[in-house]
């Protein structure tokens, strides 16, 4: 059985397996190596996602994930008072929810690969274009300032638990133009901002234990196989 990856987090992981995701990447990068999961729930904060845990990581699984990538966030940060305040959490929470999640997945795997990926940036000018255009508000329901708080919440778990973690929220406000570049709606990914965290991750994993150049495939490659005698491959390789 393939190893498995899963990627656990919001609306910006369950639509990373679009066209140009950063997730459909994961899996083209690991095909025949690792199976890519995922698990990403639309509109969620860190205080729902705890609700999910054991039934995406059960604790009595023989064969848990040997590496998750945990990216919530972008919700958390939603301001009170603005049309999104449902999803609010504060910050101390947020963090706290962090620190929960990765000590249940490290229950259900001691060894698993855990990687915190920081909310992405915020165009605040497009989302209060946004609020405009649907009537619910003419300011913004998210501040970039109020996000890089919950970024920087992020790291600061990730260093206290010994986890893997990417500074999206600043990595991606290095490039000049960041606001349309990567951010389709001044929150959500462009083809570029999913590009951005393919690249973050996958040089996260393979600096780590988890290089999809150094793992076996799960079956002969089919240039290994003898037409006149096949099953030798196999039984050396699968079997």
């Amino acid at each position: 059985m393939r190893p498995q990856i899963v990627l656990f987090g919001d609306s910006i992981t369950e639509q990373s397996f679009r066209s140009g995701g950063w997730g459909a990447s994961l899996t083209d990068t690991y095909s025949r190596k690792a199976d890519v999961v995922v698990r990403g729930y639309g509109g969620y904060n860190t205080r729902w996602a705890l609700f999910l845990l054991h039934h995406i990581f059960p604790l009595d699984s023989s064969k848990p994930p040997v590496a998750t990538t945990v990216f919530f966030g972008a919700n958390d940060a939603a301001l009170l008072g603005r049309s999104s305040e449902s999803q609010h959490v504060p910050i101390e929470e947020y963090k706290d929810n962090l620190r929960k999640i990765a000590c249940h997945l490290k229950e259900c795997n001691p060894t698993m690969l855990i990687a915190l990926i920081t909310p992405p940036p915020v165009d605040e000018e497009r989302r209060k274009n946004s609020a405009r255009l649907s009537n619910s508000s003419c300011h913004a329901e998210r501040t970039n300032e109020a996000t890089g708080t919950y970024a920087k919440g992020c790291i600061e778990v990730a260093k206290e638990l010994g986890l893997f973690s990417v500074d999206l929220w600043s990595k991606m406000q290095e490039t000049e133009g960041w606001q349309k570049k990567y951010l389709s709606d001044g929150l959500h990914l462009t083809p570029e901002g999913n590009r951005v965290v393919y690249k973050e991750v996958i040089s996260l994993f393979s600096e780590a234990w988890l290089s999809a150049e150094e793992m076996p495939l799960d079956c002969p490659h089919s240039s290994e196989i003898n037409p006149k005698n096949p099953e030798k491959a196999f039984q050396q390789k699968c079997l």
